[in-house]
């Protein structure tokens, strides 16, 4: 009997802890991804990319988790050779309000939670 009763235990803590799923990096891109030609050509946003814009957004919820976005981002943003212009008018243009500006120098430290729909 008692390990029927510590099994339930477990599976109760299983079922009513909170679910948090840490984002990576990887992740992060991965999602962002239907968004790399308009951030390199310009042009109509696609609305896959807004999709994914506002999935990320959704996601990120912490102060930590868009510090880790805003930097994971910037340096995809090298690494992809995006343009920031086009970096910089993706959130309005999808009806997001990030709270940063996307721009080689932004202080992802300095980053605030502002979660607007």
């Amino acid at each position: 009997m008692p390990t029927k009763v510590a099994c339930l235990f477990i599976l109760t803590l299983l079922v009513v802890a909170p679910q948090t799923q840490a984002l990576t990096c990887g992740q992060m891109v991965q999602t962002l991804l239907p968004c790399l030609s308009y951030l390199k050509n310009g042009g109509s946003v696609p609305a896959a990319c807004c999709n994914a814009a506002r999935t990320l957004n959704k996601t990120a919820k912490t102060v930590p988790d868009r510090q880790l976005a805003c930097a994971c981002l910037k340096q995809a943003a090298k690494a992809f050779a995006i343009n920031y212009t086009y970096g910089s008018q993706l959130a309005h243009k999808c009806g997001l309000h990030l709270g940063i500006k996307v721009s080689p120098s932004s202080d992802c430290s300095k980053y605030v939670l502002i979660l607007h729909p």
